[in-house]
């Protein structure tokens, strides 16, 4: 069997961006967490937001180094794997990528700095400063790189050369291009929303083991607050970011609904087994008209069907249908514990409801399914297309690359990769079971504001 290059090349990039969105969508969101608890700990002098602080930062700063690792392999694929597509694109690509580490990696390093040995080294303002400027780091990163990924497809502010090179024509439609305000908005709620499962998953154990209850509290209180609001607002941002994406690439839509003829009163697939080379559908579970009142918020609205693209033109729907399922029933989770929190809260039951602290624990890596489950549907729903309507991505693989070079180096990458991140993902899980650091300013008179409900004999000896 031949191997086909394009394929590799794609299947190795789709490796390394797949470890390297782990970890941003993870900061993002750790980062602006530890901004709101230094500030709380600047506010109120309580030592429980600086006891968390300190324990977040230190897995901050491991999970930093490891997306910086994997953004920095992905980078050289470009031009290792895409040389084609990078010489069309760099005019407009390039300045973009260079914005983001001139404007949000140089802010994010620089302070980081200052937040990981400045805390008894600055004022505590200046080390709040510091923290909101490596938050706004990451915020600024996420702007530049989905606006660059955004363009690539609904590009936009271009000419386009007699030679396939892309010129920038208007750098402001270029960068706001008619996607890029919803990606934005989803993915930065995204990895709010991964952080917070990822805290309240941590808060969980420590109730369960009877560990940091005060911190243990805190994080949970703070955390289900935020998806409270956050859940239900993806919702509505996936239903405007669904609706442009209809406008844009409406192939895309169709396969993630898996609708094959164009048609009205579209029904909602719950359940399918979408059949490529037949063109249609095994075993349909659908609720009628629901999908036509979704998109297109008419009963009677017009879907297109995939049929009405040439085969070659349509994206992989087996793949498009179920991970666009996969993200949506893990929103739909997130929105259930969201509303169990509510009434707990409301219960006096949220920190001592052993059952849901068991869920809320198993649901730690929820968010970072939901983020490879999009950017699955996302990339793989634009297919043919690396620029969408514009550049195939078979036109934009590097000439001279082989599928033998492909293959060592993917296998090479997949070596390094489970030596590094093991290492990485082991430290992590180490520190988080070791738990916040001891506080600098303990209030014992004070057990409603105090850091650590104290253990029985029996609780010490488990912890231990």
């Amino acid at each position: 069997m031949e191997l086909d290059p394009i394929l590799l090349s794609r299947v190795q990039f789709g490796f390394v961006i797949a470890f390297h969105i782990i970890f941003p969508s993870f900061t993002i969101g750790l980062a602006s967490f530890i901004a709101v608890l230094e500030g709380l700990w600047l506010k109120t002098d309580n030592p429980v937001y600086r006891s968390l602080s300190d324990l977040w930062t230190k897995i901050f700063a491991v999970s930093f180094g490891m997306g910086v690792v994997s953004g920095v392999v992905m980078s050289y694929q470009f031009g290792t794997n895409w040389s084609q597509f990078s010489d069309a694109t760099a005019n407009i690509l390039g300045p973009m990528f260079s914005y983001e580490v001139i404007t949000a990696f140089f802010l994010e390093a620089t302070f980081l700095g200052i937040l990981l040995f400045g805390r008894n080294r600055v004022s505590r303002p200046v080390h709040f400063t510091a923290a909101v400027m490596v938050a706004l780091g990451t915020l600024t990163s996420a702007f530049w790189i989905l606006s660059a990924n955004s363009w690539m497809h609904t590009p936009a502010g271009y000419t386009l050369g007699e030679d396939g090179t892309f010129m920038v024509a208007d750098w402001g439609a270029a960068i706001f291009n008619p996607s890029f305000p919803f990606r934005l908005a989803h993915m930065v709620t995204a990895a709010y929303l991964t952080t917070a499962f990822v805290v309240i998953s941590v808060g969980a154990l420590y109730l369960l083991q009877g560990r940091f209850y005060k911190q243990a509290r805190v994080m949970l209180s703070m955390t289900f607050g935020l998806v409270t609001i956050l859940a239900p607002l993806q919702i509505v941002l996936g239903d405007l970011h669904g609706l442009n994406t209809l406008e844009h690439q409406p192939a895309k839509i169709a396969a993630m609904e898996g609708h094959w003829e164009t048609q009205r009163g579209a029904p909602l697939l719950l359940f399918a087994w979408p059949d490529q080379e037949a063109a249609t559908n095994r075993l349909e579970v659908a609720i009628p008209k629901l999908g036509s009142l979704i998109l297109t918020h008419s009963w009677d609205g017009e879907i297109k069907g995939l049929k009405d693209w040439a085969p070659e033109d349509r994206p992989y729907v087996p793949i498009v249908f179920w991970s666009f399922r996969i993200m949506v029933g893990i929103g739909l989770i997130m929105l259930v514990m969201a509303g169990m929190s509510v009434f707990l809260r409301w219960r006096g039951r949220l920190y001592d409801h052993r059952w849901f602290l068991r869920a809320a624990l198993a649901c730690g890596p929820i968010g970072f399914g939901a983020v490879l489950a999009g950017w699955v549907t996302t990339e793989v729903g634009r297919q043919p297309w690396i620029v969408y309507g514009l550049m195939r991505t078979a036109d934009a693989v590097s000439p001279a690359v082989t599928a033998g070079n492909v293959v060592t180096s993917l296998i090479a990458f997949f070596a390094a990769y489970t030596v590094i991140f093991t290492a990485g993902s082991v430290y992590i899980f180490r520190l988080v079971w070791n738990g916040p650091p001891p506080p600098a300013q303990p209030a014992p008179h004070d057990d409603s504001e105090g850091l650590v409900r104290p253990m029985s004999a029996a609780e010490g000896g488990a912890a231990k």
